[in-house]
């Protein structure tokens, strides 16, 4: 749950700084340094989270791999931390897949979908329970329900006859949370991610309550650069919006963003824009005469679901460049020779980036959880940096990309503009399972002629994998965002005569 203070998110913000803070003082060759971090970490003999300080350590140890991007070991494989870490500072190499990992000896081995009778039973005469199984997979023994496992099919039945809530169905977390239903059990019980699956949404990460889902980080690699004679300039999300504390206003964006190492700043705002008024022309192009319907394009992990599980609409998916990529080239363009970092919400915009058609636009991606522990790292007081220039690039529709609903309304608002005659149906989605059922209506016929908008996170990008505030909060924060912005729509944006040169950079 983001905006809710726990150990975990102490553990998390740690091992982020802490790999900051070792990026920004990192000298060629000397990675021992990184043997001591755990013991900052979980100092002491006595352990607090686990039933051992040893194994809170081994744990710590191997987020702090994956924040460098390295792969993750078992515990079979336990070996220094600084082993291989080398490979993390091979300027072409980021991380080697998948992204999205489990530490296995972390995690909980959690029930995966049991049905228990509780100690909230009353031993009632009636009998509820028993009396509403379809299949008998009940008995009453000493007054009491007891269920057979080998019978029981789950039905829920039980469960919603109790008259006192006595008996519950557990979930793994995880598992419950994952919309592409890629997460089982492994011969121990313990999670296991089917990467054949798997979209890398990332909320399984920030709903295990153990911790033992990680995704990795390039923020090594990214304070590097900064470090280098490289000029890197940060592509902020909209999403950002309230999620770098109360006092990162508009005005203090820029200077935070500087006192990292990052030569300035550029609104993901203004690709968002240029992304609108793209998907606006295709859908008109392409909808209903080559295509029965458009689907947006800018959540990667729901494109890439779009397109597994649903392989014969994969070109109903608009081909229109994301607003990560063409701010970057965007960047490029203005700055050549830059790298660009696009700091968002996001875990799978890590995976849009390895793509080989955006690699070589996109250098870096880090979360806004990643950020605050770079800020943590340089003890940057937000609250006494000096005002500069607010972003103000974006529109008010570019903004909204933030948050469901706005991606579909600001390509519609670009079609009205243009074709003020064309009709224009909208369904929208957000959570990928709700996205399945949208996609299946539409493979039915359902919604021919529809723009359709699908957003992986429930909520849209302010509920990402790698957001910390709460997200009615940060929704909200958006709104106020939109209001200041220079344009209330795209279509009105200084950037729109570049579309054509962004979408086709030779």
């Amino acid at each position: 749950m983001r905006g809710v203070h726990t150990s975990l998110v102490d553990i998390r913000h740690s091992v982020f700084e802490a790999i900051a803070r070792f990026a920004y003082s990192y000298e060629d060759g000397n990675l021992s340094e990184l043997e001591r971090i755990p013991y900052e970490i979980i100092p002491g003999e006595v352990s607090r989270y686990r039933e051992s300080v040893f194994l809170e350590r081994a744990i710590v140890a191997e987020r702090l791999r994956l924040a460098m991007g390295l792969s993750y070991r078992g515990a079979a494989e336990q070996a220094p931390v600084s082993a291989g870490a080398e490979d993390a500072i091979e300027p072409k190499i980021y991380y080697e897949p998948p992204l999205i990992n489990v530490i296995k000896f972390a995690c909980h081995s959690c029930p995966d979908n049991e049905i228990r009778v509780t100690d909230a039973c009353q031993s009632c005469l009636a009998h509820h329970c028993y009396e509403n199984c379809p299949k008998k997979a009940i008995d009453i023994v000493h007054g009491k329900p007891v269920i057979d496992p080998q019978v029981c099919i789950k039905c829920g039945k039980c469960i919603n006859a109790c008259p006192y809530g006595a008996i519950v169905r557990l979930e793994r977390p995880c598992a419950k949370a994952c919309g592409m239903k890629a997460i089982g059990s492994d011969e121990y019980g313990k999670a296991d991610i089917d990467y054949e699956k798997c979209v890398s949404c990332g909320m399984c990460l920030v709903n295990c309550p153990f911790g033992a889902i990680v995704d990795k980080s390039q923020m090594f690699q990214t304070i590097q650069a900064i470090r280098s004679d490289t000029p890197v300039y940060a592509a902020i999300a909209p999403a950002i919006s309230g999620q770098l504390g109360p006092d990162m206003d508009q005005n203090k964006i820029r200077p935070a963003f500087k006192a990292l190492g990052f030569t300035d700043v550029l609104e993901v705002a203004v690709g968002a824009d240029l992304c609108a008024m793209d998907e606006g022309e295709d859908f008109v192009n392409h909808v209903p005469a080559q295509l029965p319907f458009m689907a947006t394009s800018c959540c990667p992990a729901w494109a890439v679901m779009a397109k597994k599980m649903f392989p014969k609409f994969k070109d109903c998916i608009s081909m229109t460049l994301t607003p990560m990529t063409l701010s970057a080239r965007l960047a490029k363009k203005l700055h050549p020779g830059c790298k660009v970092a696009f700091i968002g919400p996001c875990s799978a915009k890590k995976l849009e980036a390895q793509r080989k058609e955006v690699r070589s636009e996109v250098d870096f991606v880090l979360t806004f959880e990643e950020v605050l522990g770079m800020l943590s790292a340089k003890e940057v007081d937000i609250k006494s940096l000096e005002e500069e220039a607010p972003l103000v690039d974006g529109s008010a529709s570019g903004r909204g990309f933030a948050v469901s609903g706005g991606v579909a309304e600001a390509v519609a608002d670009c079609i009205r503009n243009k074709y003020p005659d064309r009709e224009i149906k909208i369904e929208r989605a957000e959570g990928l399972d709700n996205c399945i059922k949208m996609m299946r209506l539409a493979q039915a016929g359902k919604y021919d002629g529809y723009l359709l908008e699908g957003m992986a996170c429930p909520g849209g990008c302010v509920a990402g994998a790698g957001t910390v505030e709460p997200i009615s909060k940060t929704a909200s924060t958006v709104e106020k965002n939109k209001a200041q912005a220079r344009w209330q729509h795209a279509y009105e944006s200084d950037y729109r005569k570049l579309i054509e040169a962004l979408k086709d950079p030779e």
